[in-house]
């Protein structure tokens, strides 16, 4: 089960972001790359392409920042940046009444749609109406559980703040039930695989294990910045942090008594029955079936033939664990610093910490623009 973990209380980051992808081993994920996708224009009332749709000078093309899941035919992801600063990371929603209808475990649409929605929007489009389009016009109607932190990164008009990032989810019944986070300095954030609830300290002992303890090692990490200390050290405590582990040290236990563990560690090594410790072995051993990513400077190894799964619930093959891990830093220029550490290469084997890394970095487009306009 994912986890991100937000804050603005850094004194020389406007925000920053640490998030572990927990998924199948063997899921076919793209390295993080620069892709395009050309916007969809909406109308005030969300339908696409009207008279009065929402345009900009420069939005016939978007260049995004991410990795992309290969195995489903929207290339979703579950985090990703645009060199204008519209930024997105999903959860899954951990549903626990399979019978449920209108919350299904899995549905017909992918969630990393959602992510892609805002990071291929109109750029003219303010998070705002994003948020209504999605919640009111029902477009994450046919998607399973899933919760998506999302908003334009831009210096905020006043108070030294950025721009809030919306929580859309779909346990929100309109656009008024959509949590509000990062528009004020020195605050923290946790979002995991449930509702969303406020780190306040009347809710803390309704938080998962997981958000308790990063909200407290975040908090941490940014206290003990000294004036001495570098962005890399800083980063490197990050990914300590995203490698904190309370799990049972038995990984071969079956995937469904190994579910509800998950809320309780950061880190999840990867774990399965005998079913899956064989799948994950004769991955191993095939190895080096070449395929290329959506990007075609992105060249990926992977285990299978990337396509459409047909199955309800996905791709369910081999472990289960932590396989991404990412951090990003935006400081109060607007540049980006943007790092995934891959733990597990195509084939199943394990990478050593840091020989994985990709490091990204770029200014974002319009950082000042707000700000600029109350000047």
């Amino acid at each position: 089960m994912c986890i991100v973990l937000l804050t603005t209380a850094h004194p020389q980051y406007a925000l920053v972001v640490l998030d572990n992808r927990d998924e199948y081993i063997l899921r076919p994920t793209s390295r993080p790359h620069w892709w395009t996708a050309k916007p969809e224009h909406h109308t005030a009332n969300g339908s696409a392409q009207g008279s009065n749709a929402v345009t900009s000078a420069k939005s016939d093309e978007v260049e995004v920042l991410s990795s992309r899941d290969l195995q489903r035919a929207e290339r979703g992801t579950w985090l990703g940046i645009t060199k204008g600063g519209n930024f997105a990371v999903l959860t899954n929603y951990r549903e626990t009444d399979t019978r449920d209808a209108a919350h299904p475990v899995a549905g017909q649409r992918s969630r990393g749609g959602m992510v892609t929605a805002w990071l291929a929007a109109d750029p003219a489009e303010s998070t705002d109406q994003f948020v209504h389009r999605m919640l009111d016009d029902g477009g994450v109607k046919g998607v399973g559980g899933f919760s998506l932190i999302c908003g334009k990164l831009r210096k905020a008009r006043r108070g030294g703040n950025i721009e809030p990032l919306a929580i859309i989810s779909n346990r929100c019944d309109h656009a008024g039930q959509v949590p509000w986070i990062c528009g004020e300095r020195d605050s923290l954030y946790g979002l995991s695989n449930a509702t969303y609830l406020e780190p306040s300290e009347a809710n803390r002992e309704l938080l998962w294990p997981k958000i308790r303890d990063g909200l407290d090692l975040l908090n941490d990490a940014v206290a003990s910045v000294g004036g001495e200390s570098t962005e890399d050290e800083f980063v490197a405590s990050l990914f300590k942090i995203l490698d904190t582990e309370n799990f049972p040290s038995d990984h071969t236990m079956e995937l469904e008594d190994g579910i509800p563990l998950l809320k309780d560690s950061i880190f999840i090594p990867a774990f399965g029955g005998i079913e899956h410790q064989q799948e994950m072995s004769d991955a191993q051993q095939r190895g080096n079936v070449k395929q290329k990513s959506p990007n075609s400077d992105a060249t990926e190894t992977l285990t299978i033939t990337a396509r459409p799964d047909e199955t309800p619930n996905g791709f369910q093959t081999g472990l289960y664990g932590t396989q991404r891990q990412t951090v990003i830093l935006v400081d109060w220029d607007g540049n980006v610093r943007y790092t995934e550490r891959a733990l597990w290469d195509c084939n199943g084997n394990a990478i050593p910490r840091g020989e994985g890394d990709q490091t990204f970095g770029f200014k974002i487009e319009g950082w000042e623009q707000d700000a600029e306009l109350c000047n």
